[in-house]
């Protein structure tokens, strides 16, 4: 199904997620895809420590990135999401997700947030 521009902007402003405004230093974002489970560590300056997934696979320790935003499939990319379910996660690395299933946003001392 190919969706319109102005589709996309509607879609992307009611998506319920973890955005990039939702989180700090020392927060964790833990993404479930339909492969794979990726923990997220929020730095300072907008990079991420991550692990799982990819990484692990791949380069078979902690990694740090940029989290360049998801996408539905296609290449218009929401830069200000961190992860949504139904979404593609993608990095500045070039590595895309597969699907997101859930979202989990954690707060040091404080009560989850299921997506």
């Amino acid at each position: 199904m190919v969706q319109s521009l102005d589709q996309l902007v509607a879609a992307a402003a009611v998506t319920e997620g973890v955005r990039a405004a939702d989180v700090a230093p020392g927060d964790s974002v833990v993404v479930h895809t339909r492969n794979s489970v990726y923990v997220l560590r929020v730095n300072a300056l907008g990079t991420f420590d991550v692990e799982g997934g990819w990484f692990a696979r791949e380069q078979g320790s902690c990694s740090r990135v940029r989290v360049l935003g998801c996408t539905w499939g296609g290449s218009a990319l929401l830069t200000g999401m961190i992860a949504a379910p139904g979404m593609f996660l993608e990095f500045d690395n070039r590595v895309r997700t597969t699907r997101i299933r859930e979202v989990r946003h954690l707060r040091p001392a404080a009560a989850a947030t299921v997506h």
